[in-house]
């Protein structure tokens, strides 16, 4: 895999088919390059497809805390370093990023998100008190098996207790 490095020094491995106008494919939380690496392939034809390990997973570096406007700029290093502009897929959690980079201004002709983690079903669980300070503290500490624990309670959660 090749590397970039983003605005803060953390390097950011990526992989890229194809050419094309470029297409930044960004996996969830969960997820490595391999996710997105057969929509890469067949992107390519077409595109230069860009899949990529976001930071703190495969073969990127990570830095602490972690901070979403730290994604956003390793999004926007990739961007820069294929060119002007792109178009952004993410799955997931990676679909939020894509649009909180494109709410951010970053130079994005279009975004495509696959079930974004957003809660908009008046039926869903309530979130409990301090459920994102949780999160917060979990990670910040380096428990993020805990973490990823934590969120899986929430996010397989069929009652309205909190």
């Amino acid at each position: 895999m090749d590397k970039i490095i983003s605005a803060d020094g953390t390097p950011i491995a990526y992989e890229a088919v194809g050419s094309g106008p470029t297409v930044v494919l960004v996996g969830g939380a969960f997820c490595d390059h391999h996710v997105t690496a057969e929509l890469a392939a067949a992107l390519a034809g077409d595109f230069t497809a860009v899949s990529y390990d976001r930071r703190g997973r495969g073969e990127s570096g990570d830095t602490l805390p972690y901070d979403v406007q730290r994604e956003v700029a390793d999004i926007e290093a990739l961007i820069r370093h294929f060119g002007d502009r792109a178009v952004l897929h993410g799955i997931s959690s990676g679909g939020a990023l894509c649009l909180v980079a494109a709410a951010a201004g970053a130079p994005v002709d279009a975004v495509s998100v696959l079930e974004p983690p957003y809660r908009v079903s008046p039926d869903a669980p309530p979130v409990p008190d301090g459920y994102t300070d949780t999160l917060v503290e979990l990670t910040a500490t380096g428990r993020r098996g805990d973490a990823v624990a934590y969120f899986g309670e929430l996010a397989t959660r069929t009652d309205n207790a909190s």
